[in-house]
């Protein structure tokens, strides 16, 4: 059987045996997309004839993939790099795809190539530094779909070298030196590099840094000279760029010294003699050298001093006032230096003299009568002159009655004289007269003095301070002249004492003295010195501390030993202490210890206190006076020992009714009494005792306020009966006792 498949314009045709009916060929691939009839004939056989059938096939574009290489990879900036697309069909597509490729390359070109065989290449050295993306895309054709790859491409900075070029070479100190750097890529990277070159020139002393931009690859730049003389090492480095590496280049650059012209002048010229005279030098480079030479110039001035003055800004002065009259020839010599050659100049300077001028000074003025006065004269050039003068200059000092003549020699343009002292007062007139001498001409100069009353000083002093109330003390006052004044002042002087006198005394040697005794308390002392013709007035003060007086305290007692109830004086008697005097006022207080003591206080008359008290226990009584002290004394004390005595008694018993019955109740009363001086009403007790010699009653009675003690009994028999009572005593009383007879019927 025979099949034919066409789209119109491919046909293929194939041959198949049946086998059971049936017959199966298989294409090698339709190669075109499209819809293909199919016819089947069957051209029959011996027993059937042929027949034919159709069909169709539908044949679509077969899907492909693209993949895409560069080469080199990496590359560097401006190296050709080659993109290659491979295009093929995707299984069970088979075939040769056909058309164009689109290469877009991220921050590069779009390119576009055509294939042949599957691939497609294209090929650009337009790639920056960096990593690129490539995507390569196939548009598709009849037969085969798009598709697209993609791929990196790795572009480095592309290196460099740099050469440097330095003109003129050699230069001078300060020429103008133009430097030119030339920056090219290193093969097999290409384009022209940007940025800026550093210049570096060094001759290890100095250091000039310059920056340009290339243009075109290459920079220049020009110093302003180099400053220092010898050979320059000259550096560009090239910083780089996003796509070229920096590097760097070197040359080398003699600088030779500058020559050099010295000028001298001097001003003012002409000078006078003693004016200061400034010689300037002014050292300049010779073009094409440039810069301000450094070191010293030598100054050489006939009849003068040979100065050495260091350069600054190309210039060195000098100053001289030591110049004779006369016309001095100034050679100014330049020595040099490293960067600049010697050279020297020459000039003149006149010198003429000078004129003076004298003036006079007085000091102190005004002084004061007995003052030391000193003249003085300074003589001075007149400007522009200086210098010092020498010579004599004589003072002449007179008020018209007295005159007074002093030499004195210059000693750096001054001399100065003084008197012993003008002793009267008045107005001076001092002239003082310069002589000249070779140098300077002469000059007289005045002045006038005036002498015055000289000032004092009083000053007071006293003795002694501290004092106390009431001890005399001395005021001493002095008045002396305030220097420079001098002499001794005469007159009166009054002291006035705060809370005290006033008292006044006559100068004798410049002092005065005058006594007192003062209260306590701190005194201002004012002496008040009135003057005289010679000497103005003038006071002083001083502090006078009066101190309360000490005081000594004596307690003595009326009697003592005394006995209970007795009245008792104490008396205490306070006296001031030497040097204190005075009459002491206040109160004493008098502590007595012990039972019916207590605190009593006396004021002090006549230096006497005293107090009484009748109130004392008996027993061992301290007594302490203390003087209260006052506003001129001090407080003290004194101490004694007071013995109380137990005070005696006296006992009287009795009893009632006497005479009593037979067991009838009796009452036995006992009077206790103090025998005098004693005083007081006992307490205790009294035992009574009642007998009639066969029958004894003993009793008991307690001692009342009254001095009573009283007790009762029945007595049982009848009889002549002994009634004895006897007084205890106590701490104040010694003990008593009495008889009595009690008649019992």
């Amino acid at each position: 059987m025979t099949f034919v498949a066409t789209d119109g314009l491919t046909t293929v045709t194939l041959t198949g045996t049946l086998v059971g009916g049936t017959v199966t060929v298989t294409t090698n691939g339709l190669v075109t997309a499209g819809s293909y009839l199919v016819t089947a004939t069957y051209s029959g056989n011996a027993n059937f004839t042929g027949s034919v059938g159709t069909d169709t096939q539908t044949v679509v574009q077969a899907a492909t993939t693209t993949t895409v290489t560069s080469s080199p990879d990496p590359s560097v900036v401006g190296q050709p790099v080659t993109f290659t697309a491979t295009v093929a069909p995707v299984a069970p597509g088979a075939g040769t795809p056909t058309g164009t490729v689109t290469f877009v390359i991220s921050g590069g070109p779009t390119l576009t190539g055509t294939l042949s065989g599957g691939t497609a290449s294209v090929t650009t050295s337009a790639l920056t530094s960096g990593t690129h993306t490539v995507t390569a895309t196939y548009s598709g054709d009849a037969n085969f779909t798009g598709s697209s790859g993609t791929d990196t491409q790795t572009v480095n900075p592309a290196a460099t070298t740099t050469t440097v070029t330095t003109s003129p070479d050699p230069s001078v100190v300060g020429q103008p030196v133009t430097f030119t750097a030339t920056v090219t890529p290193v093969a097999p990277g290409a384009g022209t590099p940007t940025g800026t070159v550093t210049f570096v020139a060094t001759d290890g002393l100095t250091t000039v840094t310059l920056t340009g931009t290339l243009v075109g690859g290459t920079t220049t730049v020009t110093t302003n000279g180099l400053v220092t003389a010898g050979t320059y090492l000259v550096t560009a480095t090239y910083s780089g760029n996003a796509n070229f590496t920096g590097s760097s280049g070197t040359d080398t650059q003699t600088v030779l010294p500058a020559a050099t012209t010295t000028t001298v002048t001097s001003s003012p010229d002409p000078s006078v003699f003693g004016q200061p005279v400034t010689f300037t030098a002014t050292v300049v480079p010779v073009p094409p050298g440039a810069g301000a030479p450094t070191g010293t110039v030598t100054f050489v001035i006939s009849g003068g001093p040979t100065l050495t003055g260091t350069l600054s800004g190309g210039t060195a002065s000098v100053t001289t006032s030591a110049l004779t009259p006369g016309t001095h020839t100034v050679t100014a010599t330049y020595s040099g230096d490293a960067n600049f050659t010697g050279s020297s100049g020459t000039d003149t300077q006149t010198v003429i003299q000078s004129a003076t001028t004298t003036a006079v000074t007085t000091s102190p003025d005004p002084s004061v009568v007995g003052e030391t006065v000193t003249f003085t004269a300074t003589v001075t050039p007149v400007a522009p002159g200086a210098g010092t003068p020498t010579g004599t200059v004589i003072f002449l000092a007179t008020d018209g009655l007295t005159t007074v003549t002093l030499t004195g020699t210059l000693a750096g343009g001054t001399a100065s004289v003084s008197t012993n002292g003008l002793v009267t007062a008045g107005t001076y007139l001092v002239t003082a007269t310069y002589s000249g001498d070779a140098d300077f001409a002469g000059s007289v100069g005045t002045d006038t003095q005036t002498v015055g009353q000289a000032a004092t000083t009083t000053s007071v002093t006293s003795a002694p301070d501290p004092s106390v109330a009431g001890q005399p003390v001395t005021f001493t006052a002095t008045v002396a002249p305030v220097a420079p004044g001098a002499g001794t002042p005469t007159g009166t002087v009054t002291f006035v004492i705060s809370g005290g006198p006033t008292l006044i005394g006559t100068l004798s040697g410049g002092t005065v003295t005058v006594t007192a005794a003062l209260d306590a308390g701190a005194h201002t002392v004012t002496a008040t010195y009135s003057g005289d013709a010679n000497y103005t007035g003038s006071s002083g003060s001083d502090t006078q501390t009066v101190n309360q007086a000490a005081t000594t305290t004596s307690v003595t007692s009326s009697q003592n030993p005394s006995v209970f109830g007795q009245p008792v004086t104490f008396t205490a008697t306070v006296a001031p202490v030497a040097p204190g005097a005075g009459t002491v006022t206040g109160t004493v207080t008098f502590v007595i210890s012990g039972g019916g003591g207590g605190t009593l206080t006396a004021t002090v008359s006549g230096g006497t206190a005293s107090v009484t008290t009748s109130s004392l226990d008996a027993g061992a009584h301290t007594v302490t006076a203390t003087y209260s002290g006052d506003a001129n004394f001090s407080s003290s004390s004194d101490t004694l020992t007071q013995t109380v005595n137990q005070a005696s008694t006296v006992t009287t018993v009795t009893s009632f009714p006497d005479p009593s019955t037979v067991g009838n109740t009796v009452v036995f009363i006992a009077f206790v009494a103090a025998v005098a001086p004693g005083a007081g009403i006992p307490t205790g007790t009294v035992a009574f005792t009642i007998t009639d010699g066969v029958t004894t009653v003993n009793l008991t009675g307690t001692v009342d306020g009254s001095g009573v003690a009283a007790v009762s009994s029945p007595l049982a028999t009848a009889g002549l009966y002994t009634v004895t009572a006897v007084y205890s005593g106590d701490g104040n009383f010694t003990t008593s006792s009495d008889t009595d007879t009690q008649t019992v019927v």
